[in-house]
């Protein structure tokens, strides 16, 4: 049974505590973090990215009960909005995953020193990956990296160009709370995730990051110039609104 988090100390700046534990959800068991925030007046829940975790913010001092009450009321809620995305979305041999868009089937060739490739065989796009079983989620996580990194490195360049502005250092991550970023003094910073998106929603995360070089906001000067560095920029912003998240659930292990 979680414990209740104890109350902040009198006198000492509010600092944010945290828990964390599981909770099971109709067949799925989600892991949970009980953060603790002194300036929250009611209980909270959000669904992490991709559907792989819970989180509630709950007021100093609430004991456990309530939260597990509280968490027992949502489960219809939650029940809901995680058949949103699909239970188990790991990497597995024969299964699939998407590459700039296009659905591959996920082959394990048994080459000790095999590279991992993307080739296309009768029509169907496969996934060629080498080395032991074990390392096959591992492997692939790696391609997509480096397949992203060069991707995105090539279109902040040609964006770049267009504003005639020199970007910083490029950053790949596996951040859940942004596509992207970009720093006052123009680094950058992009989800390796996006590569599994199709080829405009790439081009529009470096163009939206590009366009930051000239504009530090998103006011309608910002989008202007998103726009013109990409046309397909709102094409790109629904598909990542309606699928963004099974991108995050895709689940390549620690």
């Amino acid at each position: 049974m979680f414990k209740a988090l104890s109350p902040l100390l009198r006198g000492r700046k509010p600092k944010p505590r945290q828990a964390l534990r599981e909770v099971r959800v109709h067949d799925r068991v989600l892991p949970l973090v009980i953060a603790e925030h002194g300036r929250s007046t009611r209980l909270t829940l959000r669904i992490e990215p991709g559907g792989r975790g819970l989180k509630v913010t709950v007021p100093p001092g609430v004991p456990a009960s309530e939260i597990d009450r509280f968490i027992e009321r949502q489960q219809g809620w939650l029940m809901t909005r995680l058949a949103r995305y699909p239970a188990g979305s790991s990497i597995v041999d024969g299964g699939q995953i998407s590459l700039r868009g296009v659905d591959h089937v996920i082959r394990a060739t048994g080459k000790v020193r095999g590279r991992t490739a993307s080739v296309v065989e009768n029509g169907r796009a496969f996934l060629d990956v080498g080395g032991e079983p074990e390392h096959l989620s591992r492997r692939i996580r790696d391609f997509l990296k480096k397949e992203a990194r060069q991707d995105l490195t090539d279109a902040v360049a040609r964006h770049a160009g267009t504003l005639k502005k020199r970007p910083g250092r490029i950053t790949i991550k596996d951040t859940r709370s942004r596509w992207g970023s970009c720093t006052s003094d123009g680094n950058l910073a992009f989800s390796w995730r996006i590569v599994m998106a199709p080829p405009h929603v790439i081009d529009y995360l470096a163009a939206h990051e590009v366009a930051h070089l000239a504009e530090m906001n998103h006011g309608p000067q910002f989008w202007s110039t998103c726009r013109a560095l990409c046309a397909e920029t709102d094409a790109a912003r629904a598909w990542l609104k309606r699928h963004g998240t099974l991108l995050h659930a895709v689940d390549f292990g620690a």
